[in-house]
């Protein structure tokens, strides 16, 4: 089964990082999502309740996005699989993308960032 919702290319500007610069001055973050999901009763149905909503999975990742600053997006990814596995029941699988867009690195570059991938164990 590969069904998927995603939410791709969400910007927040946001004070994470190691170094004392990017707590003070801030940067911008992409975020991208994709949940593993078998969407063969929502397409039948037509109905919201048979699916994931992803405007609350947005509001889900904003929030942890906006929350204190911490120094890992390794942490702020872990953080949001974690947030989205225990929360909808539907998801089978969470991939989680993280982008600093200008990490205070010299050189020339779109971009540096993690990638991880967490199975929902529904227990």
């Amino acid at each position: 089964m590969e069904d998927k919702i995603f939410l791709q290319g969400l910007e927040f500007y946001a004070y994470h990082g190691a170094l004392p610069a990017e707590n003070e001055i801030g940067q911008i973050f992409t975020v991208d999502v994709e949940m593993k999901v078998d969407l063969s009763v929502a397409g039948a149905s037509d109905r919201v309740e048979d699916t994931v909503h992803y405007g609350e999975v947005y509001e889900d990742i904003k929030a942890i996005m906006h929350d204190s600053p911490v120094q890992l997006i390794e942490h702020l990814a872990e953080r949001i699989a974690l947030r989205i596995n225990s929360h909808y029941n539907r998801v089978m699988e969470t991939k989680v993308r993280i982008t600093k867009k200008n990490p205070p690195i010299p050189g020339y570059y779109q971009g540096v960032g993690v990638e991880i991938v967490r199975v929902n164990h529904h227990d």
